[in-house]
């Protein structure tokens, strides 16, 4: 079942003006961390996690793209902060995109049904109440900042950061996160995008104003208890040493549903800040060439548009509802469950408790121009979704960022549920959801093209 609701705008001719600020959006100590199926709280802090705002605006109509160093932006998150918006600059809340890095070093963002347990915590309850307000603040900030422009784009090529985690392995089956050197390991299930989409925003005499980096790889590489954003901290800060301090870089999240930054081949350990940085320092070397080879946009025109599709929901049986509530009692415990037992149980418990209401995903695209659109889709998803997307796009540069107005969950591609193991286990959406939400993105990429003069 799909149903669609459509919003549309587009302008043309004028000045293109760019603008781009960023706000700290650092949660206090003892905030409960994401990422795992356990509780930890926050006990410090490495580096600082920011809301980051690009506007760009031509004829006096204007776009806003939002990336933040947090796991996830929930949709009833992203909902106040597109009012906010609209409040403090007049952008539309259907001009308003707002995007999570993933990082797995920040707070929890919550749903209603959770399983952590510390989420009463005042000083957390406090921070959520201020969160979009904070993110708004970007907006409004890059609002004010807007300056005549030029954009530019280009398309690097990075391959040995980004690794898919599913594997054929030698019983038959496919494995997930199987071990480093792990004999049983056949090949790869499935492909990495090396894609590294770079647009830059500059003012007429060439001081930098922003960097937008799209590419595909999980942002689990720290780990433990201090607040970090993970290696877009990295590639922001080499990128402003290089360019500007004051640029500011949004790290866009690509298709990384299955996609982390784990090489099975080697032995050599792969967690933590210096993990991070090294990831980082690639990344931003790739960036570094890809400026070098950067195409002037010609923003003729700004368009955006963007549709909810109803998803229906993973088959779950009411009869599952007690035996997953017994395994999550055991979290912890002596006999705590095994772990896909435990993604199992959750997942049983968030779909029922939806009553068969179907999931709304939000599909936008944000077209600059007759060569580049930004798509964004609201989950996990596997990476070959969005290759699919850019193979097939009627625009040469297509930035397809994942995690963005919204999250639900994984988005595997259909094979992946024949084929089991986490993802596709944890995925609270149907098999085909994935495919569904490629076809109407390509279906609004389409109608956009199409309706320019």
């Amino acid at each position: 079942m799909i149903a669609v609701w459509f919003f549309t705008l587009t302008t043309f001719a004028g000045d293109l003006k760019t603008g781009a600020a960023s706000v700290k959006i650092t949660p206090p100590s003892g905030t409960p961390m994401a990422g795992y199926y356990y509780d930890r709280g926050a006990d410090g802090v490495h580096d600082e996690l920011f809301a980051k705002a690009m506007v760009f605006e031509k004829d006096g109509a204007r776009v806003a793209v939002i990336s933040c160093d947090l796991i996830a932006v929930p949709a009833e998150i992203v909902s106040k902060v597109r009012s906010l918006v609209e409040e403090t600059t007049g952008i539309s809340p259907d001009r308003v995109m707002v995007s999570a890095t993933h990082s797995h070093t920040g707070p929890v963002m919550p749903k209603k049904i959770d399983r952590y347990k510390n989420l009463n915590n005042a000083t957390y309850v406090k921070y959520l109440s201020e969160l979009p307000g904070l993110i708004a603040e970007s907006v409004r900030l890059a609002n004010t900042a807007l300056v005549n422009g030029r954009l530019s784009i280009g398309k690097g090529h990075e391959e040995t950061i980004s690794f898919n985690r599913r594997f054929f392995m030698t019983d038959g089956t496919v494995g997930w996160n199987p071990g480093k050197m792990n004999p049983e390991i056949i090949k790869p299930a499935g492909p990495i995008d090396p894609e590294v989409v770079v647009l830059y925003a500059e003012t007429p005499e060439g001081k930098p104003v922003s960097t937008y980096v799209n590419f595909a790889v999980h942002l689990d590489n720290v780990g433990g208890t201090e607040i970090s954003a993970d290696m877009p901290y990295t590639l922001s800060t080499i990128l402003g040493q290089v360019k500007d301090k004051n640029m500011v870089t949004l790290f866009a999240q690509g298709c990384a549903g299955n996609i982390n930054h784990i090489n099975v081949k080697t032995k050599d350990p792969q967690k933590g800040h210096g993990e991070a940085k090294r990831i980082g320092t690639v990344l931003s070397g790739e960036v570094l060439k890809t400026y070098t080879r950067l195409k002037p946009l010609d923003i003729t025109d700004i368009s955006a548009k963007r549709e909810i599709v109803k998803l229906q929901l993973a088959d779950v049986k009411p009869e599952e509802l007690p035996i997953a509530q017994e395994v999550i009692s055991r979290t912890g415990k002596s006999d705590a469950p095994k772990f896909l037992e435990l993604v199992n149980a959750h997942k049983v418990v968030d779909v029922l408790d939806r009553k068969g209401e179907p999931l709304d995903a939000e599909i936008q695209v944000i077209t600059l121009g007759e060569e580049c659109a930004i798509v964004s889709l609201p989950g996990e998803i596997f990476t070959e979704i969005g290759m699919y997307i850019k193979s097939r796009s009627p625009y040469p540069y297509t930035v397809v960022v994942e995690l963005t107005n919204g999250s639900i969950g994984y988005v595997p591609d259909r094979k992946a549920y024949i084929e089991g193991n986490y993802e596709p286990v944890s995925a609270r959406c149907a098999a085909g959801s994935g495919e569904i939400l490629a076809e109407r993105a390509l279906k609004l990429l389409n109608e956009l093209k199409s309706d320019r003069p």
